[in-house]
């Protein structure tokens, strides 16, 4: 055991750049994903809306503890090899993709019915309809909730410690256990999250109440 030095504190901020990288991969590729969520869940089609509701309900009704678990110590039962970098990123990106696909189809469906009747009578198919008319004005609605989202994916990046992922927990952990000085060690961390979340937070209830206002 040793005392808790500055160059622990320098170690563990350094370890926010992990967990920012691993956040923008699951933003990223959530987004992507989360779109395409959306778009199954509001089509027309049955067969893609049971498809796109499933993939919700299973991703939304478990917890990413357990999903980070089956794809890190699952696959390579099945003869895939995955490190931690790949399992968090992929776990991550579709628990994300989930809750964004359902999020913004909830946007997509507070779209004025007027807005795609209109559409319907210019004749637009489903494709242009959601291109030009439906996504523009549900992207307004869905900036502030996604920004709110955001917090819980910085949130969960925490998760990924229990297998093996250095981001911020995980080199807290390892800080703790050879300094064993955790109110030192948790009080900073617990510190760098609030840093990085406060904000996204602040930001998410400005946004929220600028479109409440231009919505009068």
């Amino acid at each position: 055991m040793r005392d808790f030095s500055v160059s622990d504190v320098w170690l563990i901020v350094g370890a926010v750049r992990w967990t920012l990288a691993l956040s923008v991969i699951a933003l990223i590729g959530g987004s992507l994903g989360g779109l395409l969520v959306a778009l199954c869940r509001s089509s027309e089609n049955r067969t893609l809306r049971a498809l796109a509701r499933g993939f919700i309900l299973v991703f939304q009704g478990t917890p990413l503890l357990l999903q980070l678990f089956l794809i890190f110590f699952g696959l390579p039962i099945v003869g895939l090899e995955i490190n931690p970098w790949i399992a968090a990123g992929t776990a991550l990106v579709l628990n994300t993709s989930a809750f964004l696909g359902d999020i913004w189809r909830g946007c997509i469906e507070a779209v004025a019915h007027g807005q795609t009747e209109a559409a319907k009578a210019l004749n637009l198919g489903y494709f242009h309809r959601m291109r030009y008319v439906v996504l523009p004005q549900a992207f307004r609605i869905a900036v502030p909730p996604t920004v709110g989202f955001m917090v819980q994916i910085i949130k969960g990046t925490s998760l990924t410690a229990i297998i093996g992922f250095a981001e911020l927990t995980r080199t807290a952990q390892v800080v703790n256990n050879a300094t064993f000085a955790p109110m030192q060690v948790f009080a900073l961390v617990a510190a760098l999250y609030f840093c990085l979340c406060w904000p996204l937070s602040r930001w998410a209830t400005h946004l929220e109440g600028r479109l409440k206002v231009s919505g009068r």
